[in-house]
């Protein structure tokens, strides 16, 4: 029987005002780590929202569209393939979301991070929260936003290079991912220093 997405709790409860920030596109093997930032307004209303890894591409996009134009303030920061092989991709996750935060047009006082670790972002307090997509509203729309940018962001570049299939598997290593690497090689999205047969057992779990 289907259910309905938990209640997602509006705020951390803290008297800061507060920016709940999520990453997107850590375990692929091709394009850039994406993360969002986002304040909301205490009143929001955001019917349905979740998680993004539990919602539809078309429930993605609906909520998207309410949280960036009902928003107190949003962002996007984005580290690319280079740089995730320059620093690995819990730094470069780090670095997105320390560049989407730099990006609010209003800065907040408490940090809300989705995960068990995060790099201080000077001057923020902030908060380490496991599952916290699934927890607090201001977290689940940044992970909704960092899912929607980054899928755009690989539709594009799919147009590039076809053949990998990104505008359905979005990088993440697939079976059909990992047959057109090896047939074709990398291309300069791909991170150099992922392992394909680590990332597919990762993913797939065999």
């Amino acid at each position: 029987m289907k259910t309905s997405p938990q209640k997602l709790l509006a705020s951390f409860g803290s008297n800061l005002l507060e920016a709940g920030s999520d990453e997107a596109g850590r375990g692929c093997l091709a394009g850039p780590v994406f993360a969002a930032a986002v304040i909301l307004s205490p009143d929001c209303d955001f019917p349905g929202l979740d998680d993004s890894k539990k919602l539809t591409a078309r429930q993605r996009q609906q909520i998207r569209k309410r949280i960036e134009e009902t928003s107190v303030a949003w962002a996007i920061g984005v580290a690319d393939n280079t740089e995730i092989d320059e620093l690995n991709i819990l730094n470069a996750s780090f670095l997105a979301m320390h560049r989407a935060i730099s990006r609010l047009a209003v800065q907040p006082g408490l940090l809300l991070i989705d995960g068990n670790r995060f790099k201080p972002y000077p001057g923020i307090l902030h908060h380490c929260l496991v599952g916290g997509d699934a927890k607090y509203m201001t977290i689940a729309a940044a992970s909704v936003l960092a899912k929607t940018h980054r899928d755009d962001y690989m539709i594009q570049i799919h147009k590039e290079f076809p053949h990998f299939g990104w505008g359905q598997n979005k990088g993440y290593p697939t079976p059909a991912h990992i047959t057109a690497l090896r047939e074709y090689g990398p291309t300069k999205y791909h991170r150099r220093s992922f392992r394909p047969k680590s990332q597919l057992k990762l993913v797939l779990g065999t």
